[in-house]
Protein backbone atom coordinates (compact mmCIF):
# COMPACT_ATOMS: atom_id res chain seq x y z
CA UNK A 1 0.00 0.00 0.00
CA UNK A 2 1.65 3.58 -0.93
CA UNK A 3 0.91 6.12 1.74
CA UNK A 4 1.20 9.91 0.69
CA UNK A 5 4.21 11.68 3.48
CA UNK A 6 2.99 15.13 4.96
CA UNK A 7 5.42 16.85 6.90
CA UNK A 8 4.43 19.20 9.69
CA UNK A 9 6.44 22.43 10.34
CA UNK A 10 8.55 20.67 13.19
CA UNK A 11 9.71 17.73 10.92
CA UNK A 12 10.92 20.53 8.26
CA UNK A 13 12.74 22.34 10.60
CA UNK A 14 14.40 19.20 12.37
CA UNK A 15 15.79 18.08 8.58
CA UNK A 16 16.92 21.76 7.49
CA UNK A 17 19.11 21.50 10.84
CA UNK A 18 20.45 17.89 10.32
CA UNK A 19 23.78 18.10 8.12
CA UNK A 20 23.59 17.19 4.40
CA UNK A 21 24.29 13.21 4.41
CA UNK A 22 21.90 13.05 7.22
CA UNK A 23 19.02 14.73 5.37
CA UNK A 24 19.54 12.60 2.66
CA UNK A 25 19.87 9.21 4.49
CA UNK A 26 16.64 10.22 6.76
CA UNK A 27 14.63 10.97 3.50
CA UNK A 28 15.53 8.04 1.79
CA UNK A 29 14.18 6.12 4.47
CA UNK A 30 10.89 7.97 4.64
CA UNK A 31 10.48 7.47 0.83
CA UNK A 32 10.76 3.37 1.25
CA UNK A 33 8.84 3.43 4.60
CA UNK A 34 6.15 4.77 2.31
CA UNK A 35 5.55 2.10 0.34
CA UNK A 36 4.98 -0.56 2.31
CA UNK A 37 6.00 0.41 5.65
CA UNK A 38 9.06 -1.10 5.84
CA UNK A 39 11.96 -0.27 7.44
CA UNK A 40 12.27 -0.36 11.43
CA UNK A 41 8.86 1.23 12.25
CA UNK A 42 7.45 0.30 15.84
CA UNK A 43 4.18 1.17 17.66
CA UNK A 44 5.18 3.58 20.51
CA UNK A 45 3.36 3.09 23.94
CA UNK A 46 2.36 5.56 26.08
CA UNK A 47 3.87 8.54 23.58
CA UNK A 48 2.22 11.08 21.76
CA UNK A 49 2.62 10.15 18.83
CA UNK A 50 1.96 6.65 17.65
CA UNK A 51 5.01 5.34 15.99
CA UNK A 52 8.68 5.59 15.49
CA UNK A 53 10.87 5.11 12.30
CA UNK A 54 14.65 4.11 13.59
CA UNK A 55 17.33 6.01 10.64
CA UNK A 56 20.59 5.23 12.19
CA UNK A 57 20.96 7.46 15.63
CA UNK A 58 17.72 9.51 14.45
CA UNK A 59 13.88 8.81 15.18
CA UNK A 60 11.22 9.85 12.52
CA UNK A 61 8.36 10.22 14.82
CA UNK A 62 4.69 9.93 13.03
CA UNK A 63 1.41 8.67 13.10
CA UNK A 64 -0.79 7.16 10.15
CA UNK A 65 -4.34 8.16 9.26
CA UNK A 66 -6.29 6.44 6.37
CA UNK A 67 -3.68 6.04 3.55
CA UNK A 68 -1.59 9.38 4.45
CA UNK A 69 1.59 9.07 7.20
CA UNK A 70 1.93 12.50 9.12
CA UNK A 71 5.79 13.02 9.67
CA UNK A 72 5.99 15.27 12.98
CA UNK A 73 9.07 15.42 13.87
CA UNK A 74 12.92 14.05 13.27
CA UNK A 75 15.07 14.24 16.49
CA UNK A 76 18.13 12.36 17.40
CA UNK A 77 17.67 9.40 19.73
CA UNK A 78 18.77 11.47 22.78
CA UNK A 79 15.80 14.15 22.20
CA UNK A 80 12.86 12.31 20.49
CA UNK A 81 10.93 10.78 23.39
CA UNK A 82 11.21 13.75 25.87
Amino acid sequence: MKYDVQFKPGAVKDIKGMPPRTQSRVLRKIEQMSNDLSGDVKRLTSFTYEYRLRVGDYRVLFEIEGKSIIVYRVRHRREAYR
